[in-house]
């Protein structure tokens, strides 16, 4: 039997125009993908929604190519998630 593995935190988000953004990310778990290590998971909306928590986690991660990712799984202790190249970056992402 596979091991679970603690997934990392989304320790902050400031991407406040995300439904899923209460003053933190309370979306159950996120993805991490696209060209610019965006949060796949953010839902530009006046709505809000998740679980009414912050306890947001790193549910996947498709950037290979950065140190904190070993076979599409974050490694990371915490993500940061905010504004860079697009509206909802993952900025702890580091190129290998």
């Amino acid at each position: 039997m596979t091991q679970m593995m603690a997934m990392p935190r989304v320790q902050t988000c400031t991407v406040s125009t995300c439904g899923y953004n209460n003053d933190g990310c309370t979306a159950f778990a996120i993805t991490i993908g696209g060209v610019n290590a965006a949060c796949d998971t953010y839902v530009e909306t006046a709505d809000k929604g998740g679980m009414g928590e912050v306890a947001a986690q790193v549910g996947a991660c498709k950037r290979s190519d950065c140190v904190h990712n070993t076979e599409l799984e974050c490694h990371a202790p915490s993500i940061m998630v905010g504004a860079a190249q697009d509206r909802a970056d993952c900025l702890t992402f580091e190129a290998r």
